[in-house]
């Protein structure tokens, strides 16, 4: 009999599985289960975005498109960013991927040598530490802290760097936490990195969803960071176009270039329907994007509101759709809640120790839910900290 575990990857086997995943799918395992697990918008992908894909489909577009993606696509990306953000790209310097995560791996891939360095602050994304991994590269976490609003400040990012450092990630408007890198912010950690040759993968995925009184700022709008920048977007958060799969990077045509080379051989192309219902996603789509915004702003105030009457310290969240409470009050650690919380109350959230081990003592719960779901969920979390936290 062949003993399998001997011919798996090394790297593969130590990788344990997604945090998130685990409490979703032993809510789908129950009934009655009222789940803020999942990141993913309860809205339906709007209708000319729809409507695009079909007519692709009718007529017949289901072959494969360019490597990079559509000519069309990649230039209206462009035409995006600069309406949005104010900096220029052209197409070469876009890839079209299957979903942001795609983008993420191709980008350290195809930079990272064994032994590099990624410096990642945390509590973050679940793929950041695991794909470093996976490309060869050394995790080099830094604890965001809630009297820093999870914000990475440039003393923590000067401590962090070593002469193996490449690569920097910037994971803002972030997840889990929804905190949030106002320019002042991004322009301290630039001037850190001046002089350097230390590359940024800014994953602002979340850069529509933001609820402050300052707009989002792109990381490589900053003076000087443009050409160290790679930029991951996607459409799946802003759009509502989870199952579409489809994101994209941009930045230097050196780095992309390459980038296109690993997709190439791993992917081919990104979903040819998606590609063309994107174009009319950002063409035409911006009145949706503020409107799902709005509602979730309504969320957002409505759910850290709910925690904080029931006791629990919630750091008020700008970005993203997630907060992020404190959880120490009830003396079990984030698992704990977690488990003893779905058992007694039905109700399914994700360990802050999913997104790094920073996060514990924290839960994460997605407000991308409808209110009903969220009033529902915060009764029965109330009965649960009556029970629970220490007075």
């Amino acid at each position: 009999m062949m003993d399998y575990s001997k011919l798996l990857n090394s790297t593969v086997k130590e990788i344990p599985p997604s945090g998130i995943r685990k409490f979703f799918d032993l809510a789908e395992s129950m009934d009655d289960v009222i789940s803020l697990g999942v990141g993913e918008p309860d809205f339906a992908t709007p209708w000319a975005i729809r409507e695009a894909g079909i007519y692709s489909l009718e007529k017949g577009r289901t072959f494969y498109t360019a490597n990079a993606g559509l000519m069309e696509l990649r230039q209206e990306i462009c035409n995006y960013t600069l309406r949005k953000y104010g900096v220029s790209y052209t197409p070469k310097e876009v890839v079209v991927t299957v979903g942001g995560s795609e983008a993420i791996d191709l980008m350290l891939r195809s930079v990272i040598n064994s032994g590099d360095e990624v410096i990642i602050p945390e509590p973050s994304f679940v793929c950041y530490k695991q794909i470093t991994r996976l490309a060869g590269g050394v995790p080099v976490t830094v604890e965001t802290l809630e009297k820093d609003e999870f914000r990475l400040t440039p003393e923590q990012l000067k401590a962090a760097i070593t002469p193996k450092t490449k690569v920097l990630i910037l994971p803002f408007p972030n997840n889990p936490t929804g905190g949030v890198m106002q320019k002042s912010d991004l322009e301290a950690i630039a001037e850190v990195l001046k002089g350097t040759d230390i590359l940024v993968l800014s994953d602002e995925i979340y850069s529509e969803l933001h609820y402050g009184e300052e707009n989002h700022t792109c990381f490589s709008a900053i003076d000087g960071m443009k050409e160290r920048t790679i930029y991951v977007n996607g459409f799946s958060k802003a759009f509502a176009m989870t199952g579409w799969r489809l994101g994209y990077a941009m930045g230097p045509a050196e780095i992309i270039a390459p980038m296109i080379k690993v997709h190439q051989y791993g992917i081919m192309s990104s979903p040819t329907t998606s590609q063309f219902a994107a174009i009319e996603a950002l063409k035409s789509c911006d009145e949706d994007v503020e409107d799902m915004r709005r509602e979730y702003n309504y969320r957002r105030r409505y759910i850290v509101d709910g925690f904080r009457k029931m006791g629990f310290s919630c750091f008020e969240p700008l970005g993203a759709f997630y907060v992020f409470p404190c959880i120490k009050s009830t003396g079990m650690t984030s698992e704990e809640f977690c488990e003893r919380l779905l058992e007694e109350e039905k109700v399914a959230c994700v360990p802050g120790n999913a997104f790094g081990e920073s996060g514990e003592g924290y839960i994460r719960c997605s407000y991308a839910y409808s209110i009903d779901n969220i009033e529902k969920a915060l009764e029965r979390i109330g009965r649960f900290a009556e029970r629970h936290i220490k007075k």
